[in-house]
């Protein structure tokens, strides 16, 4: 965060033209460039002018100044050349009397300079406005990055310690099967904290399906133990990731792939989980995660199997409205089919 005093010095409204503030001793040599090359270039084509122009070649020169320099500076040089107009070029020349038709022209350039000075102005504050606007909006930017990752970062850190703490009351627990369902939340637990990292990039977006199951399936894979295990991901027609339907659709996933490596590759050190993503039809999205397992044993039925996991997955994708099945063959294939 960007301290108050350091906005306020940094704060373009407040802030002088850098070579007026700074150095005016550059600022002083501009301005006496700009009003000698008025003086000059207006003797240099009096001769060509007809009368009633002696204003002509000093207007840029505060149009100029007051760019460059700011309206202080601008003042000065429309004053400056004001005068040697007055002197030089109204009747009576060389000198400061002043006849009805000069009084006119006087007034006639004040009006003209005021204009220009007051308009250039205006444009400098609406532009050093835009800038600390955009300045505003950069820092506010990068303040909810910075908390959206913190945030995303503290709710993995808690689910993890969640997962943790099932891990240690594990070993109070002298029932298999109450460990092995002790095992299997704390790995769902740590499944989720690490979807959670995983669901949205770093500017906040959320992910494509595919770039959201390529980490996902690597991390059950490295879970599992198994280095003889392949993993790759193949995505025909990739589309933008459901929030909502993120976490149920990363466990169902998982669950399929744990299903394929504790069952499909029971008794084997090597095996090849394809997970593959593509439309069906204009509405759905079909997501089929297959094995080269032994496969589905005779007369298998989800309904009448006492997986917990493939329950969950069932469940999970009657949520998203869509539907889970498995498929026997060779190998084994879980699909899971989704309104698009």
């Amino acid at each position: 965060m960007v301290h108050p005093e350091e906005s306020r010095a940094r704060d373009p409204l407040i802030e002088r033209m850098p070579v007026a503030r700074d150095r005016p001793g550059i600022a002083i040599g501009i301005v006496a460039a700009l009003v000698l090359s008025a003086l000059f270039l207006r003797f240099a084509v009096d001769q060509g002018l007809p009368s009633g122009f002696p204003y002509v070649t000093f207007f840029p020169a505060v149009i100029l100044s007051s760019f460059l320099l700011g309206v202080r500076w601008g003042s000065l040089v429309a004053v400056i050349c004001g005068l040697l107009s007055w002197y030089f070029f109204i009747p009576p020349l060389d000198s400061f009397a002043l006849q009805s038709g000069g009084m006119i022209a006087l007034g006639f350039y004040i009006f003209v300079v005021a204009t220009d000075i007051a308009i250039i102005h205006w444009m400098q504050l609406a532009n050093a406005k835009l800038r600390h606007e955009r300045e505003v909006s950069r820092q506010l930017a990068l303040t909810r990055e910075l908390l959206f990752r913190e945030l995303q970062h503290r709710v993995s850190n808690n689910l993890q310690v969640a997962a943790g703490l099932l891990s240690l009351q594990k070993r109070q627990v002298r029932d298999e099967t109450g460990r092995a369902a002790l095992d299997e939340a704390s790995r769902r637990l740590g499944l989720i904290g690490r979807i959670s990292r995983q669901l949205y990039d770093a500017a906040g977006a959320t992910r494509s399906m595919g770039e959201f199951l390529q980490p996902l399936c690597a991390d059950v894979v490295e879970a599992s133990g198994r280095t003889g295990i392949r993993c790759t991901i193949e995505v025909a027609d990739d589309t933008p990731l459901n929030a909502d339907a993120a976490v149920p659709l990363a466990l169902i996933v998982a669950e399929s792939m744990a299903n394929a490596i504790e069952h499909g590759f029971r008794d084997r050190d090597a095996g090849h989980i394809e997970v593959h993503l593509a439309r069906d039809g204009e509405d759905l999205v079909k997501v089929e995660v297959r094995d080269d397992g032994h496969g589905l044993p005779e007369g298998f039925s989800i309904e009448a199997s006492d997986s917990l996991g493939l329950r969950i997955a069932t469940m999970l994708a009657e949520q998203l409205n869509g539907r889970f099945d498995l498929v026997g063959g060779k190998g084994t294939t879980a699909r899971l089919v989704l309104p698009a």
